[in-house]
């Protein structure tokens, strides 16, 4: 598995990395929040592929941390003025931030 510099994998006794963990139950309330909310709106498709993206990654084990932010800015731009999804939406952020910052190109 190839990791970005600087990216460790965490484990626990159980063998799964505690981030992906958490990571992966943020994804999955929020889905469940998501599924459960009564209004439509436009860019509800677009929340929805992205956080099963972000679960596909989690699955897969540690997630690059790019792809990771931008699922979440793609997420938060799709559902982020429907204010009963802002509790969900912020522990995806929360989860996605246990991953750290990605490394800085060199130009």
């Amino acid at each position: 598995m190839l990791r970005s510099v600087g990216q460790r994998r965490v484990t626990t006794g159980s063998g799964e990395d505690p981030r992906v963990r958490e990571l992966r139950a943020a994804v999955s309330r929020l889905r469940r929040e998501l599924a459960g909310h009564p209004v439509e709106f436009a860019d509800r498709g677009i929340a929805e592929d992205e956080l099963a993206a972000l679960d596909a990654m989690a699955v897969s084990g540690v997630p690059e941390v790019r792809r990771l932010r931008r699922s979440l800015l793609l997420i938060a731009g799709s559902i982020g003025s429907v204010s009963a999804l802002s509790n969900g939406l912020t522990s995806v952020r929360r989860a996605v931030e246990l991953f750290g910052e990605p490394p800085h190109e060199l130009r």
